[in-house]
């Protein structure tokens, strides 16, 4: 499970969850820059480290030795929550899990190594692990 070694400030602020602005496309991090074919999102979505765990499971099971992978997120931001049948108030909850924040046009994962085939059916399937809607693009 990814999750960062230390953070500057444990708990951040609640952002506003406007699909307005959840829709804009990304600006960074929306062109293949190592391998030769690539999973980019084409909806918004909050990611958490076992999903992304989930999608590299099956990525690295299916090129099977041969083929490298790029992992192009990283969960950094951090969920909060209260434990189970505690009042309101008394502060914030403690650090549950973290997530990424996906915007369209974000690639998620690269793959090289690996004939078209394989790579095609390798992100299919790890994009059915995530929580937006995907799209297999290549270089």
């Amino acid at each position: 499970m990814l999750f960062p070694k230390k953070v500057k400030h444990r708990k951040w602020q609640t952002q506003r969850k406007s699909k307005k602005r959840l829709n804009r496309p990304d600006t960074r991090g929306t062109d293949i820059a190592f391998g030769a074919y690539a999973l980019k999102a084409t909806t918004a979505a909050r990611m958490t480290s076992n999903q992304i765990e989930a999608a590299r499971k099956v990525l690295t099971r299916h090129t099977a030795k041969v083929g490298k992978l790029w992992i192009r997120i990283f969960p950094d931001r951090p969920v909060t929550a209260k434990a189970a049948e505690v009042g309101m108030g008394k502060g914030k909850g403690d650090p549950k899990h973290y997530v990424f924040e996906v915007r369209p046009g974000r690639i998620l994962f690269e793959l090289d190594g690996v004939s078209e085939e394989i790579a095609r059916t390798a992100l299919r399937k790890a994009g059915m692990k995530l929580p937006m809607r995907t799209k297999i693009v290549t270089r």
